[in-house]
């Protein structure tokens, strides 16, 4: 798939990772320039930004006070269960002394840019690494809040990394840059086919939804093994790409 890849170069995130083991991101000017390079309406950069300003709410603001801040209205969360509506259970958490920190890896777009789902990494604070997806939905004013969260820790946990350090003693922790792909628009009035058909399980154990341009589909699973399935697929040239998929293992309540 690097043939369909945009890569949204965002390198001053090595740099701010240098001057603490808790990057904070780059600064607003290397988020606008990167902006501004971006073409067209659909610009995964702008999923990134969010995603910063996300992780820095939840250090500075609180965890679940950035969660409640950054959910669109009718918010799901995937838990142990299956997705509920996160709103309600947010007005029953303390935020805890340290949160959960975490960075985006991939993101994938609709055309027309309402639309788009990231996948990344994060780190506990007892030190345990895990993955997430999230999807994301532009609002009325432009900005961007998730619709739909799913985490969970890897299984088995990997050992643990050594810090790598240059010369000097910096220790580099973050990315350098994020894999973004963006749907192809339709051309001179043509329709986008539709995503290939996929089997639906039991109702209230999977769920798929289409973006309304049609370019971009996203959908979840919960197994029933407990784990918990999510993927992203775009419409690319003519064809259905698979942009990327994650299986949660259950480790326990959530």
């Amino acid at each position: 798939m690097r043939h369909v890849a945009l890569l949204v170069a965002l390198g001053a995130m090595a740099l701010a990772a240098c001057a603490s083991p808790r990057p904070k991101g780059p600064p607003p000017a290397v988020i606008n320039r990167v902006l501004a390079g971006a073409p067209g309406a659909a610009q995964p950069s702008a999923i990134v930004a969010a995603e910063i300003a996300f992780a820095r709410a939840a250090r500075e603001q609180g965890q679940w006070t950035a969660f409640k801040q950054f959910a669109a209205p009718g918010a799901l969360l995937h838990g142990a269960s299956g997705p509920f509506p996160i709103e309600p259970w947010l007005a029953g958490q303390t935020d805890p002394p340290q949160a959960v920190q975490w960075e985006p890896r991939a993101v994938v777009m609709s055309c027309d840019g309402a639309l788009a789902v990231s996948q990344g990494r994060y780190r506990d604070p007892e030190g345990k690494v895990g993955n997430f997806f999230t999807v994301w939905e532009r609002q009325g004013n432009g900005q961007y809040r998730y619709v739909f969260d799913a985490g969970g820790d890897d299984v088995p946990q990997p050992p643990p990394k050594k810090p790598v350090a240059d010369e000097g003693g910096i220790v580099v922790t973050a990315m350098d840059a994020v894999l973004g792909m963006v749907a192809s628009c339709p051309r001179g009035g043509s329709e986008i086919p539709p995503p290939p058909a996929i089997p639906l399980g039991e109702e209230g154990k999977s769920d798929a939804r289409l973006s309304r341009d049609g370019t971009l589909r996203w959908r979840w699973e919960h197994r029933a093994d407990g784990t918990r399935y999510a993927s992203a697929e775009y419409f690319y040239e003519g064809r259905w790409l698979t942009a990327f998929e994650q299986s949660l293992l259950p480790v326990g309540d959530e």
